[in-house]
């Protein structure tokens, strides 16, 4: 999705987001106005978010180091770069990049490991709106749903909690990723399925390990996926639960979820009812491993496209 990368870039940003018919269902002939009150509403408490992460969004900064370690990985014979959704680089910064090099096809790699047509389905859209009304040249276009159980995905997600929990018996698991509106679900959208598949594939690993998924960062009046991580950590809390290991599986990169939400008010929280080790997995980022599954990801494409 992006993130602002600045503190004046609060409000565009949630413009940008607001404006997205794929993921705000407004009628779209009064979208774009009521995106710009809503930003303009919510951007003086989002504010206050960033200024508690230093000023900014990390995740452009992590993105582009995975383009990088991503094109180390794939070799000359490959061109990566970074398309965000709701901030810079857009996917029109994005193709004036790719094709300065010539360009046989474009591969799209999304890093939502989970697909859902409010994200991975959203920047598609973006990218044929784009790519239709630009003056680039047409090439074969490849597009990757997601890699939300590729073994190697999955393994480093297992690295990751087994270098932040010493014991893993001793903690209750609290897997969080992104709610999304429950009509969403209904209307037939795989996220959910594959995001408790992804957790399940993970606590493979870890058997006798109680855990739970709890869904955040819910917009809106509309019913959204539960339950909640906040209410989960309440009720947790409340059943004598001392030692809570929480994983954000959806997320690839650190941003205002992870280093606002489950940082600052969930761990507070957390300590405040009681919870006496509140230890926060953080998300794969550039991890070896991980840049080893989006490569295996991107040829295993290939090669289906090519045999």
């Amino acid at each position: 999705m992006g993130g602002p990368d600045s503190l004046d870039a609060v409000e565009p940003f949630l413009y940008n987001l607001f404006s997205d018919h794929d993921i705000i269902r407004i009628p779209r002939i009064i979208q774009k106005p009521v995106a710009r009150i809503i930003a303009k509403i919510r951007s003086k408490k989002t504010r206050h978010y960033y200024e508690i992460m230093g000023g900014k969004s990390p995740q452009k900064d992590q993105t582009l180091q995975q383009a990088h370690e991503l094109q180390k990985a794939l070799g000359d014979n490959f061109k990566v770069v970074v398309a965000m959704r709701y901030w810079h680089p857009f996917t029109e910064e994005a193709l004036e990049e790719l094709f300065s090099e010539e360009i046989e096809r474009i591969l799209l790699l999304p890093l939502y490991p989970q697909f859902s047509k409010t994200t991975t389905g959203s920047s598609f859209n973006e990218f044929e709106r784009v790519y239709k009304r630009s003056r680039f040249p047409e090439v074969r276009v490849i597009k990757i749903k997601d890699f939300h159980d590729h073994p190697m995905y999955i393994e480093a997600l297992v690295k990751k909690i087994r270098e932040t929990v010493e014991d893993p018996k001793d903690f209750h698991f609290l897997f969080s990723a992104h709610s999304l509106p429950l009509y969403v679900i209904k209307e037939g959208d795989p996220y959910q399925k594959q995001t408790e598949k992804t957790v399940r594939l993970v606590m493979d690993h870890f058997p006798g390990v109680p855990h739970t998924l709890a869904y955040q960062s819910k917009v809106g009046p509309v019913e959204w996926l539960k339950p909640m991580t906040e209410e989960v950590i309440k009720d947790l809390a409340s059943r004598g639960v001392k030692n809570l290991c929480v994983i954000p599986v959806s997320f690839v990169c650190e941003h205002s979820e992870t280093l606002y939400e489950l940082d600052h008010q969930h761990g507070n929280l957390a300590i405040k009812l009681g919870i006496e080790n509140y230890l926060r997995v953080p998300t794969l980022q550039s991890d070896t491993l991980f840049i080893e599954a989006l490569r295996d990801v991107v040829l295993k494409e290939l090669e289906k496209h090519e045999s």
